[in-house]
């Protein structure tokens, strides 16, 4: 069975360090071989949209950019869609390999067997 992580991120910003945390962890499992879904929620929301990531800064933290690319490359971000629609973003609107969904589908994500959910 392969190990799956589902990761859901609720900071931004407003608090890089867990922010930063999330998705650290998220590239690194999938970097290891874990299928990642890294969920974007609240403040992180604004992470979907090209170009935000770039303006995070942290000291002595990766490159949000780059974590991004390390998670895409070995699974799956996805964007809340009512925290989507707060901020009017639209599937026009994200980067490439984001998707927009919602609670259901995180559910059936961290309910699924095998599976390990953390919150940040």
């Amino acid at each position: 069975m392969t190990k799956r992580l589902v990761i859901k991120v609720t900071a931004g910003a407003d608090a890089p360090e867990r922010c930063s945390q999330a998705f650290t962890v998220a590239a690194v499992a999938a970097a290891s071989g874990v299928a990642v879904s890294l969920w974007l929620t609240g403040e992180s929301s604004w992470f979907a949209l090209p170009g935000r990531a770039a303006e995070f800064e942290l000291p002595h933290a990766a490159p949000l950019p780059d974590l991004i690319d390390g998670i895409l490359a070995g699974g799956r971000i996805t964007l809340c869609t009512q925290c989507a629609a707060r901020r009017d973003i639209t599937e026009a609107d994200v980067i490439d390999g984001v998707r927009i969904a919602g609670a259901q589908v995180f559910v059936q994500e961290a309910m699924a067997d095998g599976v390990q959910a953390l919150v940040y």
